[in-house]
């Protein structure tokens, strides 16, 4: 395990041979084994097991136990082949872009 810092100033942290996890859809409907390869404050980078395509990626929840008990919702931030870069969502922080949209308009 070793601590870098990103471009964004964040410390991310590199895990040698990965941390096992899973991605599920919001409703519950999909769920993909998946491989944390590096996380920091502000999200991770994930090595889907099979492929992402038809998956509804734009938000979803970061499975980090096998009871679901520790979890991050997330939201996709890049693809690159099997990996993929998950930006976390904090409680609410949709709802204040959708609002500071309307209120500018």
């Amino acid at each position: 395990m070793a601590v870098q810092t990103d471009q964004r100033g964040n410390g991310r942290v590199v895990f040698e041979r990965g941390i096992p996890a899973q991605i599920m859809g919001i409703d519950g409907t999909w769920r993909r084994d998946c491989t944390m390869e590096d996380v920091s404050e502000s999200g991770a980078k994930l090595t889907i097991d099979g492929s992402v395509e038809g998956l509804h990626l734009k938000e979803f929840f970061l499975l980090l136990s096998s009871t679901g008990l520790a979890y991050r919702r997330c939201e996709l931030a890049w693809v690159n082949g099997d990996q993929i870069g998950v930006n976390f969502l904090k409680i609410g922080e949709r709802k204040k872009k959708a609002r500071s949209a309307t209120i500018g308009a």
